[in-house]
């Protein structure tokens, strides 16, 4: 075990202050929560819970990041046999999983996870689909692996959202190579993708035809994506992103748009530095909304639910470094006003809004967390 000198924790506690003393002029200030419900733990011990899922009877499937895939019923959690093999290292392992938007009919499960799979050492993330049978996954099909494979712990994403078209959308991170990736469309990371369900590269993909780039490319210029949904109004696919030091985005997902990074961002480096000076310019993207300092985000949802009226039509979004949820009020596309909820519940890694109409939330050391009314 490597020892923590006094010059580690300096410069740890340096990093701490220089995010902290970050400042937005003319934030929406957040407010502090209003305790109008209770939370009640539906499956507990669970390390990580990355991604979450309900099948049509109700139960749930449940993504931990070592790598195991957990099915839930009534509390009691059952380990999913024939796991694809997860390269777990840093960030990376088992991350997301979605149904298919017609699973009643054809049973197919997507996940998204690190594998070791194809060129170089190390792990890329990797898009696959399979049925679930007897408690096991079978008919497991390799949608897309990106590569090239590296040891670099951080930044594989990642999230999976279907469209109200059946196109399929999923993140990759840059994967730690912040100046190499994003910017490139003939590499993979940095990137938000956008494939059919079987797949396939649709064919009014913004790249399709160019030479050598990668036509499952939608978007560039991400950084690292860990949180992707559906606004139920438009339709459009709404995505945020960690920043380095500050600089956290939500963006509206166009396509072949450039969302800047790291040619322009909001944040600064986790030494110190300046990655650019720029915070936007011509033909990048803005954000609809960036927070300074960072809240680490990780999970997003819209609230359909009347079991929420205040919440209703608004979006919440989990913090990791702050551990609450935030709510963000909504006018149109136009963020109006912040509220945090359940304060200090932990690590909160995704959340998501059950069938039932219940808000629930994957936290770190605990498991999932329902939130249940007053």
């Amino acid at each position: 075990m490597k020892k923590i000198t006094f010059f580690s924790l300096s410069l740890l506690s340096f990093l701490s202050f220089g995010c902290d003393a970050q400042v937005k002029s003319n934030d929406i200030a957040i407010k502090d929560e209003v305790k109008n419900y209770t939370l009640e733990t539906v499956a507990s011990d669970i390390a990580i819970p990355w991604g979450m899922t309900w099948l049509p009877d109700g139960t749930m499937l449940v993504t931990e990041k070592s790598g195991v895939l957990y099915h839930i019923k009534n509390g009691t959690k059952t380990e999913i046999k024939n796991v694809p093999k997860v390269y777990s290292r840093g960030q990376g392992g088992l991350l997301d999983i979605a149904l298919h938007p017609d699973y009643a009919k054809n049973g197919w499960i997507y996940m998204t996870f690190a594998s070791d799979e194809g060129e170089g050492t190390g792990g890329h993330t990797k898009l696959i689909r399979a049925k679930l049978v007897d408690g096991s996954l079978t008919q497991i099909e390799s949608l897309y692996k990106a590569t090239p494979n590296t040891t670099k712990g951080q930044h594989f994403g990642s999230r999976i959202v279907f469209d109200n078209d059946g196109y399929l959308y999923f993140s990759i991170g840059e994967r730690g190579e912040h100046f190499v990736n994003p910017q490139d469309i003939k590499r993979d990371g940095g990137k938000i993708y956008r494939l059919n369900d079987d797949g396939s590269i649709p064919k009014d993909n913004p790249f399709v035809g160019q030479a050598g780039v990668k036509e499952a490319i939608y978007t560039y210029g991400n950084r690292n994506p860990q949180g992707m949904a559906k606004n139920p109004v438009t339709g459009a696919i709404w995505a945020h992103e960690h920043g380095p030091q500050g600089g956290d985005e939500i963006n509206i997902i166009k396509k072949g748009v450039n969302y800047g990074w790291p040619v322009v961002t909001y944040g600064i480096d986790y030494d110190g530095t300046t990655i650019s000076k720029e915070n936007e310019k011509p033909g990048i993207e803005k954000p609809i909304y960036y927070w300074l300092p960072s809240i680490a985000p990780s999970g997003m949802t819209f609230v359909t639910s009347d079991k929420y009226p205040d919440w209703k039509g608004h979006l919440l979004v989990g913090s990791l470094k702050f551990q609450y949820l935030e709510l963000l009020k909504l006018k149109g596309s136009e963020v109006i006003d912040r509220q945090k909820i359940a304060t200090g519940v932990g690590r909160v890694r995704n959340v998501a809004q059950g069938p039932d109409g219940y808000i629930y939330m994957g936290v770190e050391g605990k498991g999932i967390v329902k939130i249940i009314p007053n």
